[in-house]
């Protein structure tokens, strides 16, 4: 049972602090990489990719977010009154998408390859998972600060601690969040449960990824998307 899912949630909701001091006066996914904002580079990669319904959280200088999506049909999860994390922010934003799997992306990474949402949705197998995340080798992970996040055995399942890093892109059944206590929370806290039964998946981007989270990433995402 494959059914790929196409409800995405794009998390735009952050404060952008590794960014300043650009993101004094915008939100982190207006600023511009190749004269694209990174929040029109994700919203590409969404429809491109195959979805359908979007949403996307806002929180820090949210109002200049919801004024660049006015006229879209991309929906707002507003988090003003109080910034929900990852995982607190997929929770909210669950009536907006609708029941059963959806996929996540990151806004703030830059891509070349392959589309990550269209190689998601293709790879899903409901049968068998409970999350798929799209991963990339550390020594091509561009902009990145740190080593890798996870490590897949034969059969792709996941394991904490290896050479991939997370891209910022999954697809994840949202179910057991309505059991996680704290309103405020990042997505590892279902990630964890989900890999406790053997049910999270990965698989490698196969073209170039860019963190652009700091100033100086820009320069590199550009050359990335030039070369």
């Amino acid at each position: 049972m494959r059914n790929p899912p196409d409800a995405l949630m794009l998390f735009a909701a952050g404060r952008g602090t590794r960014m300043a001091p650009l993101t004094d006066t915008r939100p982190k996914p207006l600023i511009r990489v190749g004269g694209v904002t990174l929040l029109d580079r994700a919203l590409a990669l969404a429809r491109g990719g195959g979805a359908r319904r979007i949403v996307v959280n806002t929180h820090h200088l949210g109002g200049q977010i919801a004024a660049h999506l006015a006229g879209s049909e991309v929906a707002i999860s507003d988090e003003s009154d109080r910034l929900l994390e990852t995982g607190g922010g997929l929770r909210r934003a669950l009536p907006l998408l609708g029941p059963g799997p959806v996929l996540t992306l990151n806004p703030d990474v830059v891509w070349t390859g392959p589309n990550p949402v269209a190689a998601l949705r293709a790879a899903w197998d409901g049968d068998r998972m409970d999350a798929l995340l799209m991963l990339v080798p550390v020594d091509r992970a561009q902009g990145r600060v740190g080593g890798g996040d996870f490590a897949l055995d034969a059969r792709g399942r996941i394991a904490r601690g290896g050479p991939l890093v997370y891209t910022g892109a999954q697809v994840i059944r949202p179910d057991r969040l309505a059991g996680i206590a704290d309103e405020a929370f990042s997505l590892n806290a279902l990630w964890d449960l989900l890999i406790a039964d053997g049910r999270v998946f990965g698989i490698v981007h196969a073209g170039g990824w860019c963190d652009v989270g700091r100033p100086d990433c820009i320069a590199v995402a550009e050359r990335m998307l030039d070369g």
